[in-house]
């Protein structure tokens, strides 16, 4: 008898690498171009500095590539002006002119500061979602989707725990 789980990895990986699974992760946004990242050291910890560095949800988020419950962290509601940063190396990646209220309970912004993230494809969940993640120290940050408003059409939807916030 085959086991659900077995199923659904079967399933996942023929999806994955049938033509409409490929489609979409090649629709998928990519890294920018390695000339256009600015000049700054990638961090590169081991993973008892990370433990040490951050809280236990920042460092699962972070360095795990775990998701927040949804409406759990205070950035949804913030509205002043300033900087999004990476909470794991401090590096800037969004500014609050491109937040928005996705209604979906996470931080949702319509455009990233230039060069301030990477992207990779991520099957997780089967359908093959665009992962993005702090150029600097590589940490998990969230998705984009592309149901997002004007100009960008773009949803980046972020875990909060794996941001601070900088008022202008």
């Amino acid at each position: 008898m085959i086991k659900r789980r077995d199923l659904i990895s079967t399933s996942a990986a023929a999806f994955a690498f049938t033509a409409g699974g490929r489609a979409f992760a090649e629709e998928a946004l990519t890294n920018p171009d390695p000339s256009t990242i600015p000049d700054f050291e990638k961090w590169q910890l081991s993973d008892s500095e990370w433990k040490k560095r951050l809280s236990p949800e920042a460092y699962r988020v972070l360095r795990k590539e775990a998701t927040e419950r949804a409406w759990t962290s205070d950035l949804n509601d913030e509205k002043r002006k300033g900087i999004y940063a990476c909470a794991g190396c401090g590096l800037d990646l969004f500014s609050s002119d491109a937040k928005f209220d996705s209604g979906t309970g996470w931080p949702s912004f319509w455009d990233v500061l230039p060069n301030a993230i990477g992207t990779k494809t991520d099957f997780k969940l089967i359908v093959p979602r665009t992962e993005y993640h702090c150029a600097r120290c590589g940490g998990h940050q969230g998705h984009v989707f592309k149901d997002g408003p004007a100009p960008t059409g773009l949803r980046y939807c972020n875990n909060g725990v794996a941001l601070t916030f900088r008022p202008s």
